[in-house]
């Protein structure tokens, strides 16, 4: 796989899961990993392992995708420190969801700003970037974004949207070099929702379910291609189109 010597990446959601595994995968390429999530303590300790294993530069920028002004911030620290920007991952969410007629206001409102305007928030500071750059933007889409789900309406709908952005957007800034790859996991071992009930990490025996490691290898491979776009891969649970279609 062609290195990442010398770019940089910011990786949101990157406390824990999906977007620690990722931090660890760009920076075991040689790129120097900006960690944007809410928990800076787990963030440092991060930062410290990946300056430690790898020798990577590692940058710090907690806060809170839901405030344009945290997007705006990050992206200006991390231009500010190395001199521009290459890889973008929105990785940042929340679910699962819970039935309609009884989900309320906070919940829905929390899933919609996480989501869809933190993935925008982000895409639009980042696009002059990586334009200059000629680098990628990696969305985390999921499985409920291409299957509608019975239990997860809100959720799918906020993963149908930011799949449906992030392909309008390869289409508006592709002549301009920027590829625009998009992830879709089903379930993935990590802590995702226990804001609703068990953690997929307890829910899931190893080997029945992804593991965060693999949606981290698979946005490295789209992060890595040159001249080209891995515009969309997707990574299911093996029994998952039994379970769903039958």
């Amino acid at each position: 796989m062609p290195p990442l010597d010398d770019a940089t990446a910011l990786v949101t959601g990157a406390s824990s899961g999906i977007g620690e595994a990722t931090a660890h995968a760009l920076a075991s390429r040689g790129a120097n990993v900006a960690l944007l999530a809410r928990r800076r303590e787990a963030l440092e300790s991060l930062a410290d392992d990946l300056e430690a294993e790898y020798d990577a530069s590692a940058l710090v920028v907690d806060g809170d995708v839901r405030d344009r002004a945290t997007s705006e911030a990050a992206v200006e620290a991390v231009v500010n420190r190395f001199g521009g920007l290459d890889v973008v991952v929105s990785n940042a969410g929340i679910g699962r969801g819970s039935d309609v007629a009884t989900m309320t206001d906070e919940e829905y409102f929390a899933m919609q700003e996480t989501n869809v305007d933190g993935t925008f928030f982000l895409t639009r500071e980042a696009l002059p970037y990586l334009k200059e750059s000629e680098g990628t933007l990696v969305v985390v889409g999921s499985f409920a974004g291409e299957y509608p789900r019975s239990f997860n309406p809100v959720y799918a709908a906020t993963k149908w949207w930011v799949r449906g952005f992030a392909h309008s957007v390869a289409a508006q800034v592709g002549d301009e070099g920027v590829a625009v790859s998009v992830v879709n996991p089903s379930e993935v071992r990590t802590e995702f929702g226990s804001e609703d009930g068990e953690p997929f990490e307890e829910r899931f025996e190893p080997g029945t379910a992804t593991e965060p490691e693999e949606v981290a290898e698979a946005i490295a491979f789209a992060a890595t291609r040159r001249g080209s776009s891995a515009q969309e891969i997707d990574l299911f649970r093996r029994d998952k189109f039994g379970d769903t279609l039958s």
